[in-house]
């Protein structure tokens, strides 16, 4: 009989300290009671030796992974003792008969341990888990039950039965229709279901209309009032910002009116040039690339401006735009031409520019032919608008239209004509002036006027600025 299982893979468990292995059996001895296995592989790893003998003594298990040649195998003719046990191992459409012989153990218990068998149940596909299921239930049950040799999958794993309703999803949308929240109400409170369900409708419907944005306050408690600047005779041209405040333009009549009365009280010229420097190369910036191109790791490739400047209040303001992009390690390259008389805000600015290792050129033959990164246009003037008619003043226009670079004009002048350098970006000072049309984008910078200053002069004023010095307006 032990010829039978001769060329059969099993699995033997030596306990924790010999581990497990795996081999085809290649001979069983009854009388020294050892089974051997060639090719083996020990706790999965394959063993250098040919063949390893193990005897009964120090087997604590034994399974058979594949059985050779036992399959309606006629029987020794043995007496009971000697007999195998048949069992049927159930597939679908067939059956296999699997005979177990019986290993004597050496130890000191004299009582036979017979030799467990298990077998993988058939697999089926995952759509058909409900068939899978039923066949393996039906073989424990043939089997001698959940406690037979032939396992289920859950039983072996969890050591209990399963629960076929398992299977059935639950169905949370027809769980939760059957629970009528406006008739509940309406038992609660003691009124009529159809009364309360009508009136619980009408307030879902009073809900859904009110939508807020993320950067929206739920908790107002009064409508936002967004015409908040008013200026008087107002008949000029109106800007909005991101949040949809109104900004009017105001004439430079008014503008200029402004300023004097600022300056009356405290905010001196050399303060507005500073705040105008500050928020004019903060914006510059900006536009030049921010965090992103301004890197220590990034000094091979600073970026180069140029600032064209006129003898004027709006070139001191660039001369100041100037400083501070240099300051922070920016290539500045000022125009100003030599001019027999300048302002004396324009040379105080050319004095502490000088203190800076930045260049500056009096001629447009000394500025750069190769496109730079960016363009500031200081060359208008609102106090003398016949400068655009001087050589100096065109030679810098044409060579600031020809190159390809981006242009920032700050403060610049209104008049009826187009201007003579088309800026990309232009930058006003307090409230907007009525510029004329153009594909510009408009930006307004806070210069630091108190509000009683705006009310002195007839301007209703509240900051629409935020928590920005410069903001975007957009054409109402």
């Amino acid at each position: 009989m032990a010829a039978d299982w001769l060329g059969s893979v099993v699995s033997i468990n030596c306990g924790l300290a010999l581990g497990v292995y795996q081999g085809e059996v290649s001979s069983v001895d009854h009388a020294s009671q050892t089974i051997s296995l060639k090719q083996p592989y020990h706790n999965g790893i394959r063993c250098h030796l040919p063949e390893v003998t193990f005897s009964a003594m120090d087997i604590k298990d034994l399974k058979f992974l594949n059985i050779q040649n036992t399959v309606d195998k006629p029987s020794s003719g043995q007496g009971a003792a000697a007999e195998p046990s048949v069992i049927l191992s159930g597939r679908q459409g067939q059956s296999s008969r699997v005979t177990q012989p019986h290993v004597t153990s050496s130890s000191s218990q004299s009582s036979t341990a017979p030799i467990t068998i298990l077998r993988r149940a058939p697999t089926a596909p995952s759509n058909s888990r409900g068939a899978t299921q039923a066949t393996l239930k039906k073989n424990s049950v043939r089997n001698g039950g959940a406690g037979g040799l032939m396992r289920t999958k859950d039983d072996e794993c969890f050591g209990g039965e399963t629960n076929e309703n398992m299977d059935a999803d639950f169905d949370f949308e027809g769980n939760l229709a059957l629970f009528d929240k406006a008739a509940v109400f309406s038992q609660i409170d003691g009124i009529d279901g159809h009364s309360n369900r009508a009136q619980h409708q009408s307030t879902q419907g009073e809900q859904k209309s009110l939508s807020y944005r993320h950067d929206e306050n739920i908790l107002e408690v009064k409508p936002v009032i967004y015409r908040q600047i008013t200026v008087p005779q107002h008949r000029g041209k109106e800007y909005c910002t991101d949040s949809g405040l109104v900004v009017p333009s105001v004439p430079y009549e008014l503008h200029k009116r402004l300023l004097a009365a600022a300056e009356r009280w405290g905010l001196s010229l050399e303060r507005r040039l500073e705040t105008v420097g500050v928020c004019s190369s903060q914006m510059a910036l900006t536009l030049l690339g921010g965090p992103n191109r301004l890197t220590p790791k990034n000094v091979h490739q600073r970026p180069t401006v140029v600032i064209l400047c006129g003898p004027h209040i709006q070139g001191a303001q660039g001369i100041s735009c100037g400083r501070h992009l240099a300051n922070h390690e920016v290539e500045v390259i000022l125009f100003l031409p030599n001019f027999v008389k300048m302002q004396e805000s324009v040379t105080n600015e050319v004095q502490l520019y000088s203190r800076t290792s930045s260049k500056q050129v009096a001629s447009i033959k000394d500025l750069p032919v190769s496109p730079v990164d960016l363009v500031i246009n200081c060359l208008d003037c609102h106090e003398n608008p016949l400068l655009r008619e001087q050589t100096w003043y065109q030679s810098a226009a044409d060579w600031a239209n020809q190159n390809r670079a981006p242009v920032l004009s700050i403060d610049p002048a209104v008049s009826g004509q187009p201007p003579t350098v088309e800026a990309k970006w232009t930058l006003s000072l307090g409230l907007p002036l009525p510029l004329t049309e153009t594909e510009s984008r408009v930006y307004l910078c806070d210069i630091g006027i108190p509000k009683l200053v705006f009310q002195e002069v007839g301007i209703r004023y509240h900051s629409p600025f935020g928590c920005k010095f410069v903001i975007p307006l957009h054409t109402a």
